[in-house]
């Protein structure tokens, strides 16, 4: 039950999009650029966005040596480089919306660990160097010994470093990437769950949940974009998207730690990095995948404790840590890396699917759906 106010303020807008995290953001962000005077609502089931934008790593990474020669297995040089370009188009994008202070960039690089049975890699550096050098106009991957000594890893052949990647502080990243949407008149209510939509001819009406009298309340649109990734078929049953749950943990502080940047090994499965002079680690989906093809916010304590025995044997021989953080993120697969971005009818628009890399290319799927409108 409405009033006349409710009716004539809060329920007719020119666009909705459902999903508060780096695609639907920038959606929006986009979308007031290109039409200041058109009012954009953001629906998020959430307090704060839900999802794999806020429960991420942090890494501004455009792929490990190991992770393309894998892709490179099922996919074309031409189709593994656009890959590369859409990920290096979109960390671009994303720093020309914030800059480096407001997303907490820096640019320390970022580091493969090779192990012994790996090292057959290494014979195909200067391949993928001659691949990615017409865009990137230099070598994207050397091996640096100097630095596996450094860091003081064990059990490591070879450690590869890449020197165009970087890293990101996701809270600071986020927190101003709403404060810069909600500036331009974008409008954000949390907590409403979007149970589903119709397209007329004319609107878009989209049902959703209302929190407190625990009816239904019909929003109306002219457009809709539908950014919520790995849970876009609850809404869109036919689409091929896949869940792929990611175990993270921090540990406190840790006197004398001997390394900054990010980190990858075993074709990107596992990730760490330097946080705060904390180690943030997170990773190995792949040992349960069946699992972690899920949409619950879990921990699994087989993962979690594969986490720990890395963390003990192979990133901090020798050395003391507590655990002070356990958590996990919702990301999206399908049977390309391509993600989905297109129209689903005249009036609705999809931006999901980012396959683990929503950071890097988020921004870049805003921006396409804006443009299609």
């Amino acid at each position: 039950m409405l009033s006349i106010w409710e009716r004539n303020e809060f329920i007719h807008y020119d666009n909705i999009i459902i999903g508060s995290g780096i695609v639907g953001l920038t959606t929006a962000y986009y979308l007031k650029i290109k039409h200041p005077l058109k009012s954009v609502l953001i629906l998020e089931r959430g307090l704060i966005p839900t999802g794999a934008s806020t429960k991420n790593a942090g890494f501004a990474c455009m792929g490990s040596l190991t992770e393309i020669l894998d892709d490179l297995k099922t996919s074309s040089e031409e189709e593994v480089l656009n890959l590369f370009l859409l990920r290096k188009k979109g960390l671009a994008r994303l720093q020309s919306i914030l800059g480096h202070d407001k997303m907490g960039y820096k640019a320390n690089g970022s580091y493969e660990l090779i192990f012994e049975q790996e090292k057959s890699a290494l014979e195909k550096i200067d391949y993928c160097n001659q691949l990615l050098r017409g865009e990137l106009k230099q070598d994207a991957f050397n091996i640096n010994h100097s630095k596996l000594e450094e860091f003081g890893f064990k059990g490591v052949h070879a450690l590869i470093e890449n020197r165009c990647e970087g890293e990101l502080d996701t809270g600071i990243m986020m927190k101003n990437l709403i404060q810069l949407v909600t500036s331009m008149g974008v409008e954000i209510k949390t907590g409403c769950q979007v149970l589903s939509f119709l397209d007329t001819s004319n609107q878009v009406e989209i049902v959703c949940q209302n929190p407190v009298l625990k009816n239904e309340l019909v929003l109306k649109a002219e457009k809709l974009f539908i950014c919520t990734n790995a849970f876009a078929q609850q809404l869109l049953p036919q689409i091929d998207v896949t869940p792929g749950r990611g175990q993270v943990l921090i540990t406190k502080p840790i006197q004398g730690l001997r390394f900054k940047g990010i980190f990858h090994f075993e074709e990107g499965y596992y990730y760490f990095r330097e946080y705060k002079g904390c180690v943030l680690f997170g990773g190995g989906r792949n040992l349960d995948k069946e699992t972690e093809t899920t949409t619950k916010f879990e921990l699994n304590q087989f993962i979690q404790q594969s986490l720990l025995d890395k963390l003990e044997q192979l990133i901090l021989p020798n050395q003391a840590f507590e655990i002070d953080m356990q958590w996990s993120g919702i990301m999206a697969f399908g049977p390309t890396k391509k993600p989905i971005v297109m129209p689903h009818s005249e009036n609705v628009y999809i931006g999901v699917r980012m396959g683990g890399m929503g950071v890097a290319i988020g921004s870049e799927v805003g921006f396409s759906l804006a443009e299609m409108v």
